[in-house]
């Protein structure tokens, strides 16, 4: 993605670079365990490596942080995934932002190939049963698009609102064609 406001850094993240001065922060930094090979090499992305990046942007000035976290991040989960997303949420939020946005989508849908990422056919099960049985299913469970969630990232840090935000998938729905429309 090209953008003149936009400057993107491809980093190292066990040796990260100091960064500019920068306003706001965007996390969307994430792996599976499948992908990384172990429950350590996961929380080494989606805990060690987050929160490093957004104590880095504190440290150079940012106010404002949006970080994609998970459906069902809880830090007391018994679930390994879960547990480690809620975590990580409260890290970030404990950091001294003046906004912290942290948007949990449920089932991602978008490629994956660009990212080198397997296909997973449980998530293709999963689109396939949601699509039957979307009338049936709350908004937060139903499966949204990446751009909507990139788009709904962007309008809640933009807005600042004070303090921790959770957004959910529901609200997520539709975001990248409202922020078309506007």
């Amino acid at each position: 993605m090209t953008h003149t406001k936009l400057t993107q850094h491809i980093v190292d993240f066990a040796a990260l670079p100091e960064l500019p001065q920068i306003d706001d922060v965007f996390i969307c930094l994430g792996t599976t365990i499948k992908v990384a090979g172990s429950q350590a090499a996961f929380r080494a992305v989606d805990y060690e490596a987050v929160v490093a990046v957004a104590q880095m942007g504190r440290a150079r000035g940012a106010t404002k942080l949006g970080v994609v976290s998970a459906m069902g991040a809880d830090a007391k989960s018994s679930v390994f995934y879960n547990r480690v997303k809620g975590e990580m949420e409260d890290a970030i939020a404990r950091l001294g932002y003046a906004s912290v946005s942290i948007v949990r989508p449920s089932l991602l849908v978008g490629d994956r190939g660009p990212l080198n990422q397997p296909e997973r056919p449980g998530e293709r099960i999963g689109l396939l049963v949601s699509k039957w049985l979307k009338p049936l299913i709350p908004a937060n469970y139903l499966p949204v698009q990446a751009e909507d969630v990139a788009a709904g990232l962007v309008q809640a840090v933009k807005a600042g609102q004070p303090g921790v935000q959770h957004i959910l998938s529901g609200a997520l729905q539709g975001a990248a064609a409202r922020a078309a429309a506007t």
